[in-house]
């Protein structure tokens, strides 16, 4: 009997450990799930609290602007870079290019005031001056604002080259041009320059470039954008144009050439004239002189012809020598035989008469 009690007792022991335990077991996984679930709950709350933070940050770059909109409307700008924030799911960012920007123009055909046709192919260097403005006229679209600069560009243009004619453009291309000026700094003008009369120099005019952006002024103010420099790649003519074109150059170099040949030809038998005329004057100088000096001589010849002659000493001598240089002069060809008569002067100086 009494085993039988310590039985039943210790079996109600045994099962009320195994309850208790039981119970604990609930309890202690009650508390981790409840652990659990607040775990969970601060992993989503720090996710949150995260995106929030990311969500509020506005990371404004050295090369943009940041425009912060409040329900679509712009409530301030950020043009410093760095760190700024904003009201999370209430306000918006755009981002607006603050760098130096290329638009690359498609070539266009374009007319000049002397009805030709070219062809021009430029580009244009800009940039976001008013950012404010820039949102409310091009809503902050690059490709806006590519599509007014080609209309303004492409007009200003078109403005620029009717106004002047095709080798006016074609001379402005590079804004130099070489004039003819004299000794004073005169520019020689006309078709019939004579190079020599001056010399070359090279002025700066207008370029086609300066005119253009001459013909834009109101893009700023308009857009809040600026155009900082508007370049001309490639000037040309149209293709079924060129050879006419080149043709017509032709023509006109060989009819300068032409001209310049004449103009040369003509200045040579000038040059030729001339000379010729010293030469006749020269020539004729000289035979005067040389009648003179021969004039002088004979002259003196006879000066001295006299003198011999007016002494009686030697007149015989000197008729001696004259008759022998007659004799000389006579005696010619192959026969030196010479036959004299009696009465001959040769013959009677020989006979010792004079």
């Amino acid at each position: 009997m009494a085993d039988n009690i310590n039985f039943t007792q210790n079996q109600n022991t045994q099962t009320f450990e195994r309850f208790r335990s039981d119970g604990t077991k609930k309890r202690n996984n009650k508390e981790k799930k409840k652990g659990g679930k607040f775990g969970v709950f601060l992993g989503l709350l720090a996710v949150a609290a995260i995106l929030l933070l990311a969500n509020s940050m506005v990371v404004t770059k050295q090369n943009q602007f940041k425009l912060i909109r409040q329900f679509g409307r712009v409530d301030r700008v950020v043009s410093v870079p760095g760190l700024t924030f904003k009201i999370p799911f209430i306000e918006s960012v755009d981002t607006v290019p603050k760098e130096l920007l290329l638009y690359d123009l498609p070539p266009s055909d374009v007319i000049t005031s002397d009805k030709k046709t070219m062809i021009v192919d430029s580009y244009v260097l800009w940039r976001v001056t008013d950012p404010l403005k820039f949102a409310q006229t091009l809503s902050c679209s690059v490709p806006n604002a590519e599509s007014r600069i080609d209309a303004i560009v492409y007009n200003a243009t078109k403005n620029t080259i009717s106004n002047m004619k095709q080798d006016e453009v074609i001379r402005s291309r590079d804004g130099k041009m070489t004039i003819t000026v004299d000794e004073s700094g005169t520019e020689l003008q006309g078709n019939n320059l004579d190079l020599s009369e001056g010399r070359e120099e090279v002025v700066k005019i207008t370029s086609l470039t300066e005119a253009v952006m001459g013909q834009i002024n109101h893009v700023e103010d308009q857009y809040g954008i600026e155009l900082a420099a508007v370049e001309v790649k490639k000037l040309d003519l149209p293709d079924d144009n060129k050879q006419a074109v080149y043709n017509r150059m032709i023509s006109e170099r060989g009819n300068i050439a032409a001209q310049y040949t004449a103009e040369g030809k003509s200045e040579a038998k000038m040059i030729e004239n001339t000379t010729d005329k010293e030469v006749s004057i020269m020539l004729s100088d000289a035979q005067a002189k040389a009648e003179a000096t021969i004039a002088e001589g004979e002259a003196e010849y006879m000066r001295i012809l006299s003198g011999a002659y007016s002494d009686p000493e030697k007149t015989d001598f000197y008729s001696f020598v004259r008759a022998l240089d007659a004799l000389k002069e006579s005696v010619v060809g192959e026969n030196k035989t010479v036959i004299l008569t009696e009465d001959s002067p040769i013959t009677q100086i020989f006979n010792g008469r004079y």
